[in-house]
């Protein structure tokens, strides 16, 4: 029986309501910077670029898509480069002033000249940018009014990998699909006499996804996205002016400009620590498509056998946009570390996935990231760790095909796992063993059935406080580590009694977080669950879900870099929250009430203000005397678990 859900609600249900991200992301430096030779095309005229550049920017990331706009007004339009802006302004999100342009409602079309100077060619009035007649018009109407040797489009706004870009908030939160995005792209061109597009760019999150490249492969020579959330500031158009200098510049020079000036611009913001971004060969996609539907088939095949491996990997693999929140990840991983870890370890499947890696590589040219994202091999792939994330939608992307079969069989076999073969502590009822360490934290340890062992995927430590009504609130999750030790395998934890305090500099409240390290274990990255509310809110009646994101220098506890970025319930999307000094964000907690039902509850009436330069953080300790309890959970591949708990006073 199929277990692939056919609709789950929250952040993977409705690919039509899905809301995408065009925050950046920064990175430090480049590890793949290959050559690829560019294909001859038809509907050319002269030489030079046209460059086509689309804001979807009716939504909370205006102000920053107003900025990069201006940053192409710095550049313009001369004989080698024409530049044509779509711009959709919402009244909700500022007034910032565009070019000599000033500040409007709706939807304009601009040829920007020398010097900041700009062309009204249509005032469109509200329209909705996620309609996908109004890319591809947009897209007709530039090339015939600007023909030229080399074409490029870049479309702007939040990204979510495979659901799509957008959205449009003034239309009903409308969104671009991948479906919508690839027909917009193809009638454009095919209105336009012209075959494919030299570079297509997503300054949006999360679009470097293989489902996406995959989708895209016919209509442009090469693309160029990231795998990880965008910083709001987004790319630097400034990278442009290669073409206006060059008319016979490549697709290839220009995509590595980008990407050279990405990581510039994000080095300057302090964002550079969780960048990527990737320059694509869309021409060698159908090597990719080969090797992952070959690897997809063998998976399915042997599913019983290596899906242990399978969960391994998923677990330990690079991933993108994620959320503590699992209902609000996105379920992405870095697809060449997915498919060498499981080649490693399932060798029934080790030609397959070598030959995964060996395409990818071939079809990336570039990449660039920072120290949480290291490593990152250019493109995501879509993988839920269980069938009860996944969403329905997904097997509606033709492009997924292969890898929604090996999905499947993927969570049939997590879902035969005999009841004997899943994780089990031996000793439940006595619960762990406890033991205060010389520095002040504490080390849950518990042995564990050894039947269990081989398909286990995880373990963690979490801790919560105990409220009177007999509920409990969870601050915080972190790896644990499981061993086999003979007999009896071990799982083990450690806890420093301590807690996030977020304070503003008037008030404070505990937050959730998440823990992740960067390989070397200097640099650690936290994800914080917050609900925000603007300054135009201030009876509170419109909560945003958030997410702050924090990286830490772990030897000198210094936080290095924080950014917050909006999560949309009804879209699925993020992007970076464009700054509003009064608006307020309040840290969310996981609270598990008395009857077992599980909810994220703010840890302040209060609220703290969302002026993100005002705000500190500080690991504070508990207060001596307070009970809490910790937890030691083993997870497996098919999502079963088991659990030790103790309460612990904290001395």
């Amino acid at each position: 029986m199929p277990l692939f859900p056919t609709r789950v609600p929250g952040l993977l249900a409705a690919a039509t309501a899905l809301v995408l991200l065009t925050a950046s992301c920064s990175g430090g430096g480049g590890d793949s910077d290959k050559k690829s030779g560019a294909a001859a095309h038809t509907g050319r005229e002269g030489d030079g670029w046209t460059v086509l550049h689309y804001s979807m920017a009716d939504t909370n990331l205006e102000p920053f898509m107003v900025a990069d706009v201006n940053e192409l007004g710095a550049v313009g339009s001369n004989d080698n480069l024409h530049v044509r802006e779509f711009m959709d302004r919402s009244a909700e999100y500022g007034d910032d002033e565009l070019l000599d342009q000033g500040s409007w409602v709706g939807s304009r079309v601009l040829d920007l000249g020398a010097d900041g100077t700009t062309e009204v060619v249509e005032d469109l009035g509200d329209v909705d940018s996620a309609d996908p007649a109004v890319l591809a018009k947009f897209i007709s109407d530039g090339i015939e009014a600007h023909r030229a040797g080399h074409y490029a489009l870049i479309i702007s706004d939040h990204g979510a990998s495979w659901p799509g870009i957008g959205p449009d908030e003034g239309s009903d939160y409308d969104v671009l699909d991948l479906a919508e995005i690839t027909d917009a792209i193809s009638s454009g061109l095919e209105e336009a006499g012209v075959d494919k597009l030299d570079l297509l760019g997503f300054d949006a999150c999360l679009m470097a996804n293989y489902e996406v490249a995959s989708a895209v492969a016919p209509l442009a020579d090469r693309l160029v996205a990231s795998q990880e959330l965008e910083p709001g500031h987004g790319w630097d158009y400034g990278s442009l002016q290669l073409l206006a200098d060059n008319p016979d510049a490549t697709a290839d020079e220009l995509g590595k400009e980008i990407l050279a000036g990405f990581t510039g611009q994000a080095t300057e913001q302090g964002t550079q620590d969780q960048i990527t971004l990737a320059l694509i060969d869309l021409t060698k996609m159908g090597a990719v498509d080969e090797a992952v539907g070959d690897f997809a088939t063998a998976l399915a095949d042997q599913s019983a056998d290596v899906a242990p491996a399978v969960g391994q990997s998923e677990v330990t693999t690079l991933a993108f946009g994620k959320s503590p929140d699992e209902t609000q990840d996105k379920h992405l991983s870095d697809l060449g570390q997915l498919a060498g870890a499981i080649g490693e370890s399932a060798p029934e499947v080790a030609d397959q996935a070598d030959a995964v890696v060996t395409a990818l590589d071939g079809a990336v040219l570039k990449t660039v990231e920072g120290v949480g994202t290291a490593g990152a091999t250019g493109l995501s792939i879509y993988l839920p760790p269980v069938a009860d994330l996944a969403d329905g939608a997904y097997l509606d992307v033709p492009s997924a095909d292969a890898w929604a079969g090996f999905l499947d069989a993927y969570y049939n076999a997590g879902a035969a796992i005999p009841a004997a073969e899943q994780p089990a502590f031996t000793d439940p009822a006595t619960g762990p063993d406890v033991s205060f360490d010389d520095d002040g934290s504490i080390t849950l340890e518990g042995s564990f059935d050894p039947a269990a062992l081989e398909n286990i995927t995880a373990a963690t430590i979490s801790y919560a406080l105990v409220n009177d009504d007999d509920s409990i609130t969870y601050y915080g999750e972190e790896i644990a580590d499981f061993a086999d030790d003979g007999d009896a395998p071990v799982a083990s934890g450690n806890y420093d009694l301590t807690v996030l305090q977020l304070d503003d500099g008037e008030d404070s409240a505990y937050a959730y977080c998440e823990l992740d390290l960067s390989d070397d274990l200097s640099t650690g990255f936290f994800d914080v669950p917050l609900t925000y509310y603007a300054s135009t809110d201030p009876d509170r009646l419109d909560p945003q879900d958030a997410q702050l994101s924090l990286v830490l220098d772990v030897d000198t506890g210094d936080f290095l870099s924080e950014t917050i970025y909006i999560y949309d319930e009804e879209s699925g999307g993020y992007g970076e929250l464009a700054p509003d000094p009064e608006g307020i964000i309040v840290p969310d907690v996981l609270t598990i009430g008395a009857d077992g039902e599980q909810t994220w509850e703010p840890t302040t009436d209060v609220g703290l203000y969302s002026d993100v330069a005002g705000l500190t953080y500080e690991f504070v300790p508990l207060d001596s005397g307070t009970t809490i309890q910790a937890d030691l959970t083993l997870y497996d591949f098919g999502g079963n678990t088991s659990t030790l708990s103790s309460l612990v006073e904290v001395p």
